[in-house]
């Protein structure tokens, strides 16, 4: 009997453990089915919440990753599933379930929260440096090897050619009796009289040389010595035969110009060892018209340069190289020089001489073009235009727009997966907006297109390269 009350009790046990267990089962089938079903997915931005999307990419507005949202029409929170780990702030398609450094911008790791908790946003994330990395979509460009006809753009002016200066100085010490020259810039021909001198030393050379002749004709040496010492004192031989033929010495020893041109004051008192003027004075002397200071009746010492004559029909066209082009330009050049004063006299020519240093106040190269003013009759001090035509030239291009100066240093953003790095390059000539690149990039490497608008989005950059 005590078997058949076990057995039954077993039985109504069992009974009520499957009944129990159906019921736990279709319970937890239906908490399973409310626990999985999740919302419709949203996307926003966590900078500009008013940005919603039905699908995964970027915010319009700043650029971001857009996040997961919860659908606004969940009435419980806890039946939705959400993911656990760590994830990247920038980069939100980055997930771990351990900490650790985002493998794209190198930013830690944050704890994936529940839709329940709020939700911080650090410093770091709002100002990324931009020395680290920059992220942002914007156009890129690759380096270009080519070659470039350079046609390079200057100015400049027409003046003097220097190595036809000629000079008229006095030989002897005394006063100006008569001056011929009237006016400054004055046109004068070779063996025009300019002055009269008066010499008291002069004078005396005159006199021995008449003594000799009467008193001993036939001591040839002291004769010929005599007459040589007028000749050098700046006597001519018309006015030496002159002087012997008379018997009477001259008061006055004329002067005359071994030189064709326009005549100029000297600046100085003693006559320049190699033709040159005070820097500026040849481009200046056009443009005064103040009167002679060289008057009747003043002294002048022996050796003292008193004018200066140029041929106008010996100029010069000096142009101004800026120094990002002076390395472009060499001797020998292709030039086209346009008269401001006259389109027409625009002439062909080359480049002569490219003078070694800067001028002072001048951040350019000088160069000089040589040519013939005797037909073209170009004024003195005229601007002109000109186009040297420097060759081609092959290297590595980059637009002006991808480098950004940083004084000393110039940087282009280049391309790191989704980023964008800082990099320090070294460059060269700059010709029609491109630059060009010496070392620190590859061809195979895109940078930003634009340098600066990656400036002005992020924070100031820092290079350690």
């Amino acid at each position: 009997m005590k078997r058949i009350k076990i057995s039954g009790l077993f039985l109504i046990l069992l009974s009520g453990m499957i009944t129990w267990s159906c019921t736990i089962i279709n319970g937890d089938k239906k908490d399973s089915d409310a626990v999985k079903t999740t919302v419709a997915e949203k996307y926003t931005c966590p900078m500009d919440p008013e940005i919603i999307s039905d699908k995964p990419g970027r915010c319009p507005i700043c650029g971001m990753y857009l996040e997961k949202v919860v659908d606004s029409t969940a009435s419980h929170y806890e039946n939705i599933v959400y993911e656990t780990g760590y994830t990247c702030p920038m980069h939100p398609q980055i997930h771990s379930d351990t900490a650790g450094a985002c493998p794209i911008c190198g930013m830690p790791l944050e704890k994936v929260k529940s839709p329940q908790e709020a939700r911080s946003v650090s410093l770091n994330t709002l100002l990324q440096p931009a020395n680290q990395q920059v992220v942002a979509s914007v156009p890129m460009v690759h380096m270009m090897e080519r070659s470039e006809d350079l046609e390079l753009r200057s100015f400049g002016f027409i003046t003097y050619d220097t190595r036809s200066l000629g000079v008229i100085s006095s030989n002897v010490e005394g006063r100006i009796e008569k001056l011929y020259v009237k006016y400054r810039y004055q046109l004068i021909g070779k063996g025009q009289k300019i002055m009269d001198i008066y010499s008291p030393q002069l004078m005396t050379a005159q006199e021995n040389l008449l003594f000799i002749l009467k008193n001993d004709p036939s001591n040839t040496s002291l004769i010929n010595a005599a007459r040589q010492k007028l000749l050098l004192l700046g006597m001519s031989n018309a006015q030496l035969e002159k002087v012997i033929s008379s018997g009477k010495a001259a008061t006055t020893v004329s002067v005359f110009s071994n030189y064709s041109g326009h005549i100029h004051e000297s600046t100085g008192n003693q006559a320049p060892m190699t033709g040159d003027l005070p820097e500026g004075s040849m481009k200046d002397v056009s443009l005064t018209t103040k009167e002679l200071t060289v008057k009747e009746g003043m002294y002048v010492q022996k050796g003292q340069s008193i004018f200066s004559v140029y041929n106008a029909n010996r100029a010069w066209a000096v142009i101004n190289i800026f120094a990002g082009q002076a390395a472009l330009v060499k001797k020998g050049d292709k030039v086209t020089i346009t008269p401001q004063t006259d389109s027409k006299k625009k002439f062909n020519s080359e480049i002569n001489y490219i003078e070694p240093f800067f001028r002072e106040g001048n951040k350019t190269v000088t160069v000089r073009v040589y040519f013939d003013n005797s037909k073209m009759n170009i004024p003195i001090g005229s601007q002109v235009d000109a186009t040297i035509f420097a060759g081609d030239r092959k290297a590595n291009w980059l637009p002006e727009e991808a480098i950004l100066s940083l004084g000393l240093d110039n940087v282009v953003f280049v391309r790191k997966g989704e980023a964008f790095v800082a990099r320090k390059i070294e460059t060269g000539i700059v010709y029609k907006h491109l630059i060009q690149v010496l070392s620190g990039l590859d061809p195979s490497e895109a940078v930003a297109a634009n340098a600066q608008y990656l400036v002005d989005s992020e924070s100031f950059i820092k290079t350690n390269q």
